[in-house]
């Protein structure tokens, strides 16, 4: 005689089939702004395997590499129009279009991941973030976090404010805007460019992300002073952009699985990023990096410099003053755990 669980398998097996079946299949182009080749934010593979291995090959997503399409952060109008179904990258390459998106993507002297993820969740940011962009006809979803970064490559080591005088770097986000204030020329480069321009002279330095990522771009081999601690960005959101109208024309259950697999995204990327970076740091060594520590005098500057860039920018944007005002309620509320909960 057949066990009852042989039998509950066969049926929920049945129906497993029956539900795939029944699912329009749909067929995706989605943009990436890192190269699949590129490790822990460069593994989106992961995210379109896993759904169309959980939908029963009822939702495949193709994913394009960066300049397939469009360039790798020019992606936010493609998906806005429908060009594209979906994207990948990071809130920060949206700025052009609004400021606050800086705001999703990482927040000097901010959060860290745990912090981060919890407002998005559970204080509103996720909310704010999904109203913004869908006054241009986008979904937005948290799709990756990313363990804290580096504050940049250095092609010469430097002592003081006044070093920073005049360099020429890349920077993404509100962290730029805070070395503006230093006389530092900033620009927003994609991963892929980034090695390039500091080999022609483009660039004298270049945060990009922490060391795992920017190792595989070669960025070691140019710049040889790496300074710690990634002030600018102790955790990064990474996101997953959704033309509207396709998003609505999803079944509930091939939206669920895209954010299980965001969320499944979240969990990789934060524990590969805080499982493999001392490797890479030993290695830098190896091949002649100075990993450096700012002095805490830096460090008050850059802080002090960003209390005037939040100022200005929630003086600018009403957008801006929403999300800071909802992430600064969040914070003081989250003293009440934070501070008690973790050894300092």
């Amino acid at each position: 005689m057949m066990k009852l669980s042989v039998v509950c398998g066969l049926i929920a097996a049945v129906g497993m089939s029956t539900v795939a079946n029944a699912q329009e299949r749909v067929r995706w182009r989605m943009h990436s702004s890192y190269s699949q080749s590129l490790p822990i934010p460069g593994a989106f593979d992961v995210f379109s395997d896993s759904i169309k291995l959980l939908s029963n090959d009822t939702f495949d997503i193709r994913v394009f590499e960066p300049g397939a399409l469009v360039s790798g952060a020019q992606y936010y109008d493609a998906v806005s129009e429908g060009a594209l179904d979906a994207a990948y990258g990071s809130p920060g390459y949206n700025v052009g279009k609004n400021s606050a998106y800086a705001f999703f993507a990482a927040i000097p002297f901010g959060p860290g991941a745990g912090e981060m993820l919890a407002w998005l969740r559970y204080g509103g940011g996720t909310k704010l973030a999904q109203e913004y962009y869908a006054r241009d006809n986008i979904h937005m979803l948290p799709c990756g976090l990313l363990a804290p970064e580096t504050s940049g490559w250095f092609r010469k080591e430097v002592d003081t404010i006044e070093d920073l005088r005049g360099l020429k770097m890349r920077f993404l986000g509100l962290g730029a805007k805070v070395m503006e204030k230093f006389g530092v020329s900033t620009q927003l480069l994609a991963s892929g460019e980034v090695y390039q321009a500091l080999e022609l002279g483009v660039l004298d330095a270049a945060e990009q992300s922490n060391p795992v990522f920017d190792r595989s771009l070669g960025l070691y081999q140019i710049a040889k002073f790496n300074y710690f601690p990634g002030w600018h960005q102790q955790s990064t959101v990474q996101e997953l952009l959704v033309n509207m109208d396709s998003w609505n024309k999803l079944s509930d259950a091939h939206k669920e699985l895209i954010e299980i697999s965001c969320d499944r995204l979240i969990v990789m990327q934060f524990a590969d990023g805080e499982g493999s970076q001392y490797q890479v740091m030993k290695q830098n060594e190896a091949d002649g990096v100075v990993n450096k520590t700012w002095p805490p005098e830096m460090l008050d500057a850059f802080e002090a410099a960003w209390g005037d860039v939040v100022q200005d920018e929630v003086n600018q944007n009403p957008d801006s003053a929403r999300v800071w005002e909802s992430l600064s309620k969040f914070r003081e509320d989250y003293k009440i755990w934070g501070d008690r909960a973790y050894l300092k």
